[in-house]
């Protein structure tokens, strides 16, 4: 199966259309309202909660843009879904939530966050949300073990691996050497079998993305696109841009 034509259609909000300066942050229900308002795709993270719930958020723990402190993987949906994000009224939502937010009306990318432990609980309860969405959705990870987990559990659902050129042990603490080396220059494809490609776009051009896109046709996604190079940069190398801190 090959990606489809609405993935690089329109340019992807990255964690929905958020602007700080308006209230707005990212993954929360409004930079979705927004991202749908502005008719663009919306770049989600998931991670996984002690009762096994897919959370929209990208951090693995709370703090950074939210109240209150703690690991998610910690920490119940319910009591996730009372979380606030700072300086706003809004809280935490779950995928489900997200999916009946949007209502199909504009695509979803859903990047499956990972501790690299093989744990396939997240893609698990991922796929048991989708089973009832009929909305455009694809899945990705920088995992290349969650990648292989969708395309065992949710095969028929567009998939794709988030790649950059190098991993360092202070970026990536873990995962290991190995899984590290792994991960560059995409070596994992053939086991992976991605239909598309998210490359960090200040490392294109690089050959691995090039050959990929040109070679095996996969469209090409490139983040996070927030200046007026990096755009002209993602439009000569790139299929579309994931991004922030503008309106395309």
């Amino acid at each position: 199966m090959r990606a489809p034509e609405w993935l690089t259609a329109r340019p992807v909000a990255h964690r929905g259309l958020h602007d700080r300066a308006r209230g707005i942050v990212e993954n929360m229900p409004g930079a979705a309202l927004a991202a749908i308002e502005g008719n663009f795709a919306i770049e989600c993270d998931i991670q996984l909660t002690a009762d096994g719930e897919a959370m929209v958020h990208h951090d693995d723990a709370l703090g950074r843009l939210t109240e209150g402190s703690g690991a998610l993987l910690g920490l119940s949906s319910s009591a996730l879904k009372d979380v606030r994000f700072k300086d706003t009224s809004e809280r935490m939502m779950s995928l489900a939530d997200l999916c009946i937010l949007a209502r199909g009306r504009v695509p979803i990318v859903v990047e499956v966050k990972s501790h690299f432990d093989g744990d396939r609980r997240l893609v698990t309860r991922m796929a048991e949300v989708l089973k009832s969405y009929s909305g455009p959705v694809a899945g990705m990870s920088f995992d290349p073990d969650q990648v292989v987990a969708l395309r065992d559990i949710i095969p028929d659902l567009p998939r794709g691996i988030v790649a950059q050129s190098d991993y360092t042990e202070a970026d990536w603490p873990e995962a290991s050497p190995s899984q590290r080396n792994g991960m560059r220059h995409l070596k994992h494809a053939l086991r992976t079998r991605p239909q598309f490609v998210a490359y960090w776009v200040n490392d294109l051009p690089a050959p691995a993305p090039w050959i990929a896109r040109h070679i095996f046709g996969l469209p090409l996604l490139t983040w996070t696109v927030r200046t007026s190079e990096q755009r002209a940069r993602a439009a000569r190398y790139a299929d579309q841009m994931i991004f922030e801190g503008f309106r395309p």
